[in-house]
């Protein structure tokens, strides 16, 4: 990679229905240490404050808890991701949970609002609830309906408070900068486990879905291709990796809403290398990696950690 790699921790776990993915970004330290990686000390960080205290405030936005500390969490990133961006740096985000994504998308729109954003997230979640739609009111599971501007209240089922929905307003404007992410330019890698409300948004918005088992019938090369050639008229691109992409069973439980029948880790290494290999990508984030509800002691950080390094380099 030509760009210098630029760390970006952002150890918010707030958008999770389970404590403990802030500790994922050193879980993943530890394994690089073990392993003797001098990963995390060639390479310049940046350490994101975080509001995880608010987990003792009595929430009031059940329909999207954490709301407010979660938007002022979304603005840091986003100012950190674009001055990473003005440096002409490659910022690698670890977060905690994924409704960080709302501020990384905003970061990248900042520093590049008169260009096509095409967006790669590999997850087994859409991400596409909102406080509208959510059962569980966990903003991990809303990024992409914010991204795209989406509330989705033909599938409305809950009644948001005014503050839900003044903070939920401000997250959507966001990544707004005149125009939005296009709907046709999201592409889902392992999405498996969803509601009835988001089956019915993805076919309606035309989301292409790659599942595992077609992946693993068309083989990757062929599914990289067909992304990249439905991405083909954006400028830049963005990765996020949701290590519950990977199958729960077969790798590890370590992830907040683990989900069997997913990518193995060889999988997911192949695909992030080569969609890695585009130079439009301009900035990738890995989420998700919660050593709390981990059974095999630190496992799931290791293995994500050996995704990072062949895919970065040492």
């Amino acid at each position: 990679m030509e760009r210098p790699i630029e760390l970006i921790k952002n150890r918010s776990d707030i958008g999770a229905g389970t404590r403990g993915a802030d500790l994922g970004i050193d879980a993943m330290e530890i394994a690089a240490i073990n392993k003797g990686s001098f990963f995390f000390k060639k390479h310049p960080f940046i350490d994101v404050p975080t509001r995880n205290e608010s987990v003792y405030e009595i929430e009031g936005n059940t329909c999207a808890k954490h709301i407010k500390q979660i938007y002022q969490q979304c603005k840091d990133l986003c100012s950190i991701v674009e001055n990473s961006l003005m440096k002409a740096n490659f910022p690698l985000v670890f977060s905690g949970d994924h409704s960080s994504a709302i501020g990384t998308v905003a970061g990248i729109r900042a520093k590049f609002p008169d260009k096509k954003l095409g967006i790669i997230w590999i997850d087994a979640h859409a991400d596409i609830h909102s406080p509208y739609t959510t059962p569980s009111g966990n903003m991990h599971g809303m990024p992409i309906a914010a991204i795209l501007g989406i509330d989705n209240t033909s599938a409305q089922k809950n009644d948001i408070n005014p503050e839900t929905q003044a903070y939920w307003n401000k997250l959507k404007a966001m990544s707004d900068h005149g125009t939005r992410v296009a709907k046709e330019h999201i592409v889902y890698f392992g999405v498996r486990d969803t509601e009835i409300e988001e089956d019915q948004l993805i076919e309606k918005l035309g989301i292409r879905n790659y599942k595992v088992e077609e992946v693993r019938r068309k083989g990757i090369p062929a599914c990289i291709q067909e992304c990249q050639d439905r991405l083909a008229d954006c400028d830049i691109l963005y990765l996020s990796f949701d290590v519950d992409s990977m199958d729960s069973d077969l790798v590890s439980e370590g992830t907040g809403t683990p989900v069997p029948k997913g990518f193995l880790p060889s999988e997911v290494q192949e695909i992030i290398i080569d969609l890695m290999k585009d130079d439009r990508v301009k900035c990738f984030e890995i989420v998700e990696v919660n050593p709390l509800l981990d059974k095999q002691g630190n496992k799931m950080a290791e293995i994500a950690f050996d995704i990072l390094e062949k895919t970065f380099g040492v």
